[in-house]
């Protein structure tokens, strides 16, 4: 009798340990390094948990897992006009992670799709403020000025914004051409100051040169020698010069006498 009542009973025992074994599963649960378990018991919040092993109570307690690692939002592009009335297409991408799981949870429905809808909304609400120049100029500025105020719009919630930049800024083809008209008169303009300084600073040594040959005709007479020297390196050179007495005629002489030695025709009256 002894041995029928526990062959009777296991079946009982069986039973009540694949219960508590599956209670025991349905109760550990694990959260990864960068995760935390945000607890609700009967609907009230306990708190956050992890990382590692906890417990929970099965059909008590439920919990939501919150990522703690830096997440990408892509903001996809929008259609603002500036404050110089042209049309651009922005889009961005938001850097963002959860520093309080439980606000996370509790402030916010979806923090996700919360934060994605109100940075489009800050880039519209900025670009709108700024004109087309500063745009394509100041998008550092801007960018920090972006992330300034999602940040401060998303404290509460738990979430702290490391980054906001623009990613891509599409123009009207309109003026794409109008931009690539400027860049190109502007090239011209500075072309043509680099010419007229040059010109300026050529003129004022020539008039300080026409100085210097006043005082000394010997100094302008060089130099025309000079020039017929370097005319002659290139082709044949015809000189009519008057017979004159003195240095002047023994420095032509050799000045014509090189000019021979370069291949040049000389005729000399």
């Amino acid at each position: 009798m002894y041995y029928l009542g526990i062959e009777e009973s296991l079946p009982a025992i069986l039973f009540v340990s694949v219960i508590i074994i599956i209670f025991l599963a349905m109760s550990i649960k694990i959260v990864r390094e960068y995760e935390r378990a945000v607890i609700f018991r009967l609907g009230r919040l306990l708190g956050a948990k992890g990382p590692g092993l906890f417990f929970v109570i099965p059909f008590v307690d439920n919990f939501i897992k919150v990522d703690l690692r830096i997440t990408t939002v892509d903001v996809p592009e929008q259609q603002i006009i500036t404050k110089d009335n042209v049309t651009v297409g922005v889009d961005a991408v938001v850097y963002y992670r959860v520093f309080d799981p439980i606000l996370a949870v509790t402030k916010v429905e979806n923090y996700h799709y919360a934060v994605m809808m109100m940075a489009q909304t800050t880039l519209r609400d900025i670009i709108g403020q700024v004109e087309l120049d500063d745009l394509l100029s100041r998008r550092e500025e801007i960018n920090k000025k972006l992330q300034a105020i999602l940040d401060e719009v998303t404290d509460p919630w738990g979430i702290k914004v490391t980054a906001v930049t623009l990613k891509q800024v599409r123009l009207p083809e309109s003026m794409l051409r109008a931009m690539a008209k400027q860049a190109e008169a502007e090239r011209w303009r500075r072309a043509k100051i680099i010419e007229a300084e040059g010109e300026k600073q050529a003129s004022k040594i020539l008039g300080e040169a026409a100085k210097v040959y006043e005082q000394h005709p010997a100094a302008l007479r060089l130099r025309e020698l000079q020039t017929l020297l370097e005319i002659a390196k290139e082709k044949n050179l015809i000189i009519v010069s008057p017979s004159t007495l003195g240095a002047e005629t023994s420095l032509l002489g050799t000045v014509l006498g090189a000019i021979k030695k370069k291949g040049g025709n000389i005729e000399r009256e």
